[in-house]
């Protein structure tokens, strides 16, 4: 009888979680045991934003688009997997990562422009560029500041 190697099957686990899934996603559930594949989510979405990813289950691409979390994805889906989209759509937030530009002295805040909840400051700083900072409260996790990013710096993951 051959036993099962756990540290290897919760690295694989833990490679399935790190998608983002579409928002509103029931956080109880195991996403790719409840979505059947339909791609219906990915052909409402307003942006074209959901894509189909690891095993053809629909993920989020913020390097396409923002969420404007219109709530199409939630409603055209035929299985339960939705919360009711009178709740927080989803747990993600934008985080900026060492290869920003202004890390390296460079004056950018494209991220900054793109940001309508305006959770994008930079702080002011004598002899250098002005530094980014995420307030994560006011983050709603949409990836308007992802694909303007000319850096690819900012990832906007399950926190």
């Amino acid at each position: 009888m051959s036993s099962i190697n756990q540290s290897r099957r919760r690295l694989f686990s833990r490679k399935k979680n790190d998608a983002v899934r579409p928002p509103w996603v029931k956080q109880t559930i195991e996403f790719t045991d409840e979505c059947t594949r339909c791609d219906k989510c990915i052909s409402a979405c307003e942006t074209q934003i959901i894509i189909k990813g690891d095993g053809g289950f629909p993920e989020v691409d913020f390097k396409i688009d923002e969420c404007t979390f219109c709530q199409e994805c939630a409603n055209v889906c035929p299985e339960d997997i939705f919360e009711s989209t009178d709740t927080a759509p989803w747990q993600v937030k934008a985080n900026i990562q060492d290869n920003c530009m202004a890390y390296q002295g460079i004056w950018c805040q494209s991220c900054k422009d793109a940001c309508d909840p305006r959770a994008i400051s930079f702080s002011l700083a004598i002899g250098k560029a002005p530094l980014p900072k995420i307030d994560i409260e006011a983050c709603t996790g949409c990836g308007a500041c992802v694909a303007p990013c000319p850096s690819t710096a900012i990832l906007v993951r399950n926190v």
